[in-house]
């Protein structure tokens, strides 16, 4: 067990590493970064200090190499370094210093914030519409699954089963357009709910609210086509599971169909429904950027695609770096996962 998590604790590493020498290299030539960060008006002294600090003085390995050595956990850095771009973790060593720490992700050309913080404020938006997002996919998905699976060839497995080809056929842009105009607005006086929203809003009197209602319409959206998904999945795999011969002896024995569903079937039939929970939990955390966008929910997706149309590369970038290693991470998960559900499952 434990050389299996090593294992993919280094293959997840080699991914990560693919990751980043993909996005700097796919983000070379757009336009010139000193100039998206002073305008066209700066003057040429200007223009060449940011270039200077931003390496673009140096050649293109020579600025990969920069770039891999701030994105690494594990670093190597000058003392004026670590002050000029307020780095702060665990430091070894005297004027040049071996340093854990975070990744350090640069700054927004646009406000010149950090781009981990910005992240990190972003970050609690997206985990939550995603969490209410799987929860929502995987209560209803795996309850019509096993419906249609008890009740194969009836009004109800047919019913089950349009309703997950049209969930997997919607777009999901598509699907936050009729979603926020029905619920939000036409339905808004009977619902409550609005078309776009945020996690917190201010108030000018009441200050910042917390308003989680305004999640319910995007986790929604996002839920329609991994429940599709896992409702089929499900209906597939009970279908196998209860047509082998455990089954049947239970049922000699007496127990009821609850029991038999619940304590024998399911269990054993939840392994590929768990790959398609951890794959789907992944790219919703990875950033669901329309759906997001349409909803005007503050999310990674959202200042992504911000960012996008403001050619702010470095948040661009740090986006993709950090959904990155999280899909990554809940792939691995998985696996402790397939274990704790059928410990069948070789480590």
């Amino acid at each position: 067990m434990f050389s299996r998590s090593v294992s993919r604790l280094f293959y997840g590493s080699l991914v990560m590493l693919g990751v980043v020498v993909i996005v700097f290299f796919l983000f070379q030539g757009f336009g010139d970064p000193a100039r998206l960060i002073l305008g066209q008006r700066a003057d040429a002294g200007t223009l060449h200090n940011i270039r200077k600090d931003l390496y673009l003085d140096q050649p293109k390995w020579k600025q990969f190499i920069y770039y891999l050595n701030d994105v690494s956990p594990i670093s190597v850095y000058k003392e004026e370094e670590l002050a000029e771009k307020n780095i702060h973790g665990i430091g070894v060593g005297g004027k040049t210093k071996l340093v854990l720490k975070f990744p350090y992700l640069r700054r927004s050309y646009q406000t010149r914030r950090p781009v981990w913080s910005m992240l990190m404020e972003a970050l609690p938006g997206t985990i939550i519409l995603a969490f209410l997002a799987m929860f929502i996919a995987t209560l209803s998905g795996i309850s019509l699954g096993i419906l249609a699976a008890i009740k194969k060839d009836s009004w109800m497995d047919t019913t089950a089963i349009l309703t997950s080809v049209l969930g997997i056929s919607a777009p999901s842009f598509f699907m936050s357009i009729v979603i926020a105009y029905i619920f939000g607005f036409v339905l808004n006086h009977y619902t409550g709910l609005q078309m776009t929203g945020s996690l917190f809003d201010t108030d000018p009197f009441e200050g910042r609210q917390w308003q989680l209602k305004n999640a319910i319409l995007p986790a929604i959206t996002l839920g329609i086509r991994p429940m599709a998904i896992i409702a089929q999945l499900t209906r597939g795999s009970m279908l196998d599971i209860l047509n082998q011969d455990y089954i049947r002896t239970a049922y000699a024995k007496g127990l009821s169909q609850k029991q038999v569903i619940w304590r024998h079937a399911l269990r054993n039939a939840l392994n590929p429904v768990i790959t398609a929970i951890t794959g789907w939990f992944a790219e919703l955390l990875a950033g669901a950027f329309f759906v997001e966008y349409i909803f005007g929910w503050k999310g990674i997706g959202k200042i992504t695609v911000d960012a996008l149309a403001k050619l702010d590369f470095p948040v661009v970038m740090g986006s993709v770096l950090v959904t990155s290693f999280f899909f990554i991470s809940i792939n691995i998960l998985a696996d402790w996962l397939y274990r704790v559900v059928d410990p069948r499952v070789k480590a």
